[in-house]
């Protein structure tokens, strides 16, 4: 079976692999899913992993099957599988259980273990290949009226769980009613945030570095939110015109826009975490005016990675509401398709190269 791997810790080591073929059996209990993968989407982990700036291969392997957004429909089911059927359309999440008491109670996401296991990113096979099988327990069904557009669930999850982690926080607050929020980065991240958002009634307004018109702004206006350049107007300007912020949803993994945000959030506000920068970076900041904000203000910081199945389940019932409310919005967001597992190459050089690429993905069974 193909798939497409790295020699983790070595640099630009993409290559075709053969793996063994997956079967029910290889999990036990009867408790086998046996998946076709369709459609993977790639991003800027894939193409870090690339570069060996992290990642680790399965115990008994060399290499790493990178690719962690999947979308797939179910070929076979072990005896004691139920409410997941062949021919359902599915994804799978991305983190694994370890040792953690916040593991044992299915939060994997949540994590306290040094050591950690996500599918197409460390200690696990990813879903860059023809098949794949797993337990239902990280199987989450998708429906089909989501089936040209259910790749984008796993990044969609990510932001369903740093949302859900702002209104959990602020439960602290009794009475907290968020109506302004700002989603700082307009790529894949950013625009599904503006959409969750914008879904639950808030006024959003998004802010990226490019200047409009791009399909980027196209899209945040096109679900009723505001985009703004921030090299026209920076982001604390923007608070003062367009705030208070309640939230704020940086997708950037910028550290300067970091503490940006953390000046330009409103009191009682909480700024999500998501984008993460693997660099070294020094920056200055107005450090004793942000620690005096936070304090008089109440503000929260949260990071978030990952997402465990809740999320996924909950970004199922967004999508759909999405569909219905933005017909069409989430389909333009699949910008560069990629055809074939053999297209490599290709796809390390969209995600490289390819500055308007909002999410590349690879057509991996066929014409989808």
């Amino acid at each position: 079976m193909k798939a497409v791997a790295v020699f983790p810790g070595k640099k630009d080591t993409i290559h075709l692999a053969d793996l063994p073929e997956p079967n029910v059996e290889d999990v036990p209990g009867g408790r086998g899913v046996l998946v076709e993968v369709l459609r993977v989407g790639v991003d800027g982990t894939d193409k870090e992993i690339n570069a060996a700036e992290y990642g680790a291969a399965p115990e008994g392997y060399d290499v790493l099957v990178t690719g962690h957004e999947s979308f797939g429909r179910v070929l076979e089911v072990g005896p004691n599988v139920r409410d997941i059927a062949p021919g359902d359309y599915v994804v799978a999440t991305v983190r694994r259980p370890g040792g953690s008491i916040y593991d044992r109670i299915g939060t994997y996401d949540m994590t306290t273990d040094d050591t950690y296991y996500e599918r197409g990113i460390n200690l696990r096979h990813g879903y860059l290949t023809e098949r794949y099988v797993d337990d239902p327990e990280y199987i989450v069904k998708v429906p089909d009226a989501l089936e040209d557009v259910g790749v984008l669930l796993e990044p969609t999850s990510v932001v369903e769980k740093g949302i859900e982690q702002a209104y959990e926080i602020q439960r602290r607050l009794k009475v907290w009613r968020p109506a302004r929020a700002a989603v700082v980065g307009a790529g894949t991240l950013g625009l599904l945030a503006t959409l969750a958002l914008r879904l639950r009634g808030l006024e959003v307004t998004t802010l990226a570095r490019t200047a409009p018109p791009t399909l980027n702004s196209d899209l945040v206006e096109a679900v009723g939110a505001r985009y703004l350049s921030t090299r026209e107007t920076p982001l604390l300007e923007a608070a003062g015109e367009h705030g208070p912020f309640d939230i704020i949803f940086e997708a950037t993994g910028v550290s300067g826009v970091v503490f940006e945000s953390m000046e330009a959030l409103g009191k009682n506000g909480v700024l999500v975490l998501t984008g993460i920068s693997g660099g070294d970076r020094t920056v200055e900041v107005p450090g004793d005016r942000i620690m005096l904000g936070f304090v008089l203000g109440n503000k929260v910081a949260v990071g978030s990675v990952n997402a465990n199945r809740a999320y996924f389940e909950r970004g199922v019932s967004d999508m759909a509401l999405a569909e219905a409310q933005y017909p069409g919005w989430l389909g333009r967001l699949l910008t560069h398709r990629v055809r074939g597992l053999g297209n490599y190459e290709e796809m390390i050089r969209l995600l490289t190269e390819e500055k308007s690429a909002i999410k590349v993905f690879v057509e991996v069974n066929g014409q989808h």
